[in-house]
């Protein structure tokens, strides 16, 4: 099974969204470095508006996570309640 991964920057604003990915991908593995989180999950990994909202305690745009996004590897399916990354067969 391939594995996918998303690298946020390690800071205050990225914490909930890290809880959030954690909590609806349960087969993520984190890894921590002192500037960025590196999140890998196999087979796919789902990042729903909805679960960081309720992390972050505000309205969520995913759009934002690109203000803190490092790197990725997947292809992207994305809409305004999830972002998704997969390897399409």
């Amino acid at each position: 099974m391939s594995t996918v991964f998303i690298a946020l920057q390690a800071n205050e604003d990225t914490r909930p969204i890290i809880d959030a990915i954690v909590q609806d991908n349960p087969t993520a593995i984190v890894n921590r470095q002192p500037a960025m989180v590196k999140i890998d999950v196999p087979g796919s990994m789902t990042i729903r508006r909805e679960t960081i909202e309720e992390h972050i305690g505000r309205a969520y745009d995913l759009q934002e996570l690109q203000i803190n996004l490092i790197t990725l590897s997947g292809n992207v399916d994305e809409d305004e309640d999830s972002f998704t990354l997969r390897w399409n067969a």
